[in-house]
């Protein structure tokens, strides 16, 4: 049986729990507004030397960089090797992806906001921890980064402060895995260069910066968004539970020969264009972090997060892996949404006012 969605993300979504743990514990030391909700706004908390501390459960989004990371690079700046491997990722529905393998994420482990991550930051040493049962570790003790004889999962990292941004450099990571869901591989030489920056209580920003120069001829920097959710907890998600249904009765057939089936039309511009916009997309797991996704155009291309939307209609398209979207009209004829079919139901992207 084919899947409804071929992408790794469906399955994901399809597996993953719907709630946390301790769901009406309120976290201690969080500020709170006059109505008991916690105050997002507060300003950043510190540690007892005065650094930002980042501790807390996070809703980490990635944008585009979740999808396609390299969106910034011509063709000509990726090897012609790792352009064939995304080619086949995509073909194939994510068959092999790191995700479908139920293997840690890897430099893409802050990129996915339906799965929440904890930091517990200490002076010297400062972990993320992960449902998945995955975990980093960033040494903050002025070690420097080791010679790396045999490559992990999750890299070595090592930090240091520039004033009260925290610097996290990253090597050693194992080849097999990917750094987006489009499948662009990286070499054992990636290099991650991390600038945690939190804005006030609620919000931080992770400016990450990947260099390969093995596969990529220049590096690629994209910012990942991290929204506080106090008051809860991570819930243990273990995947290779399903992974036999996964792999086993869901993935045949390849994207080929579903556009064989489907027919792509050829849409004029300006039919493309008015779905051009950004859409506030919620994963079920996290509905109270917004995650903004743009549809854009590109020499004629329609766009959903930097990877290309397929017409086989006028309002229905393949995107990603194979995955069936579907824009929406109110009675004046203006886009109101998309909805993408998963096998755990429609996901909704609401098409925001222009300029947001």
């Amino acid at each position: 049986m084919k899947t409804s969605s071929g992408c790794v993300l469906g399955f994901l979504l399809m597996a993953s729990p719907v709630h946390a743990q301790w769901l009406n514990h309120p976290t201690p030391g969080t500020p709170r507004l006059r109505n008991g909700q916690p105050n997002l706004s507060a300003p950043v908390p510190r540690q007892a030397d005065g650094k930002p501390d980042f501790s807390g459960v996070w809703g980490f989004d990635g944008g585009p960089s979740l999808f396609y990371i390299a969106g910034g690079l011509k063709p000509e700046e990726i090897q012609a090797w790792a352009r064939q491997a995304v080619e086949r990722a995509s073909d194939n529905l994510g068959l092999d992806d790191q995700s479908t393998l139920c293997l840690p994420e890897g430099p893409r482990f802050n990129h996915f906001v339906a799965f929440p991550k904890k930091i517990v930051q200490m002076p010297k040493l400062m972990m993320v921890l992960a449902e998945d049962l995955t975990y980093r570790q960033i040494f903050l003790d002025g070690r420097k980064l080791p010679e790396v004889g045999t490559p992990s999962f999750m890299g070595y990292s090592v930090g240091h402060w520039e004033g009260d941004v925290l610097v996290v450099e990253t090597i050693g990571y194992k080849d097999p895995t990917a750094l987006d869901f489009a499948g662009h591989p990286h070499s054992e030489n990636l290099r991650l260069t991390e600038r945690y920056k939190r804005l006030d209580f609620g919000r931080m920003e992770i400016q990450e910066t990947f260099s390969d120069p093995a596969v990529y001829s220049r590096s690629m920097t994209v910012t990942v968004k991290g929204t506080l959710l106090p008051d809860t907890e991570l819930l243990e998600y273990v995947c290779t539970e399903n992974e036999r249904d996964r792999r086993g009765q869901k993935l045949i057939g390849t994207v080929t020969e579903e556009m064989k089936a489907l027919k792509p039309v050829k849409l004029e511009p300006g039919v493309l264009a008015q779905y051009v916009g950004s859409y506030d997309f919620r994963f079920p797991e996290n509905p109270t972090v917004p995650s903004i996704w743009p549809v854009t155009m590109a020499d004629g291309q329609l766009l959903l997060q930097g990877a290309p939307l397929i017409a086989v209609s006028e309002t229905q398209f393949v995107w990603a892996s194979g995955d069936r979207l579907t824009f929406f009209k109110d009675a004046q004829g203006r886009v109101t949404r998309f909805e993408i079919v998963y096998v755990e139901g429609n996901l909704v992207g609401k098409r925001m006012p222009d300029g947001k």
